[in-house]
């Protein structure tokens, strides 16, 4: 099929037909993106204009990709990202910072940290320096881990409510935004992904609530782990709430945005281990599962958009169930997982699931390889998943501070070779 714009190339890949050349997204999602100091790099290395690079995920310090280094990677997608951070300020009223390799970045107003006796620098929550700081990046580090900040429960008084202060009706003033967003999106020509938020179940990302002043109920990662255990009414209760708040959302954002949107990202919630899982598939089936056929039948059911399931890890016994749920795209396909393997998940699955990721491995290979070694990994990929469409390249996972910029060229050029370029 001949393809003309980025947009049909992707829907092309989606609607598992074979496109013109395989499709790339960097800077899609929150879990396909570039490190702020590799967007950098970058823009140095294909001779761009030099220029700070806005921080648009202050937790993992990823970096915004203006439109000339879009042309020189060759990106097919276009993000859609909600004003609000997870940190509770809004993205915007931009301000330069410097990480700690001396880089100068643009960080939104609203991200205000201070730095304890060991040179770490701890942000706080709300953009409001009298919170309590809810996420710590360590001295000489480069992003965030959350700060556990759990507070004393009574167990026999737990209340669901307490896990989803955080959730509730979408403001109009973030309604207008996505709107404004997915229409400058949608004129790009580029396949139009977006992040509306409030579907993740679970995520271990977001349990800790870091937008919050105080968070109440279960917040600490590891007693969430076990509450999905000992606690399962409660998590019921919880994700029960969430996704009737959810889909009250959507059928605003839906009104709003319409058929401007290609992809939505449903959930980054990790099930998935590098050599086994983080629950048995009959937990997922009965925790998680019947929320996530909730919410991707109302999607399926009112508009055009395919749903994107973010996991990490050997989640190859979990494929059948997110197919059930009604999942269409797989991401990061961590190929280095146990079971995870390129050719056989394109063989069982590639019918069923579109396979968004697992161009290249992020925890070897780009980072530490050579750049032929990057080469070769790229053009096995794409060779093992490209068949019949259902792939859209990116990294496993995003691209980490530290990556040598040669390997990441490599990567592109590789990508550029198998599409005949």
């Amino acid at each position: 099929m001949t393809t003309t714009t980025s947009g049909e190339r992707v829907r092309c890949s989606l609607d598992h037909r074979q496109p013109d050349r395989i499709p790339v997204d960097f800077g899609g999602t929150f879990v396909t993106g570039i490190h702020v100091s590799c967007v950098l790099a970058l823009r140095s290395y294909f001779g761009l204009e030099p220029k700070p690079v806005k921080v648009i995920d202050p937790g993992q310090l990823l970096g915004e990709i203006d439109e000339d280094l879009k042309l020189a990677m060759g990106i097919d997608t276009e993000g859609v990202i909600r004003r609000m951070t997870r940190f509770g300020f809004p993205a915007e009223d931009w301000k330069p910072f410097r990480l700690y390799d001396g880089s100068e970045v643009l960080v939104p107003g609203g991200f205000n940290v201070t730095i304890d006796e060991r040179g770490d620098t701890l942000l706080h929550p709300q953009g409001d320096r009298s919170n309590p700081p809810s996420a710590r990046m360590p001295n000489g580090g480069y992003f965030f881990d959350a700060i556990i900040r759990q507070p004393p429960f009574d167990e026999d008084h737990l209340d669901p409510a307490d896990n989803l202060e955080e959730y509730g009706p979408i403001p109009e003033e973030e309604l207008a935004h996505l709107e404004r967003e997915a229409r400058r999106a949608a004129a790009t020509g580029r396949c139009v992904v977006a992040n509306f938020g409030g579907t993740a179940f679970g995520d271990i990302a977001l349990v800790p609530g870091v937008g919050l002043a105080y968070p109440k109920g279960i917040r600490d990662i590891t007693e969430w782990y076990i509450s999905t255990r000992a606690r399962r009414d409660y998590v019921h209760a919880v994700f029960q709430g969430q996704c009737r708040i959810a889909l009250a959302n959507l059928a605003r954002i839906a009104e709003r945005v319409g058929d401007l949107v290609d992809v939505v990202n449903i959930c980054g919630t990790d099930f998935g281990t590098q050599t086994s899982s983080f629950c048995s598939v009959a937990t997922f089936r009965e925790l998680w599962m019947p929320y996530y056929r909730e919410v991707n039948h109302w999607i399926h059911e009112h508009t055009r958009w395919k749903t994107f399931k973010h996991s990490c890890g050997a989640v190859e016994k979990f494929v059948p169930s997110f197919v059930e749920s009604g999942f269409d795209i797989l991401n990061p396909v961590q190929c280095s997982a146990a079971g995870m393997d390129a050719d056989t998940l394109k063989q069982k699955y590639g019918r069923d699931l579109v396979f968004w990721g697992g161009g290249v491995d992020t925890q070897q290979i780009l980072p530490f390889g050579t750049p032929d070694q990057v080469r070769e990994q790229v053009l096995q990929r794409c060779e093992a998943f490209h068949k019949d469409g259902g792939f859209v390249f990116n990294t496993v996972h995003n691209i980490q501070a530290g990556t040598p910029v040669e390997n990441i060229a490599a990567m592109v050029r590789a990508v550029e070779t198998f599409n005949g370029a």
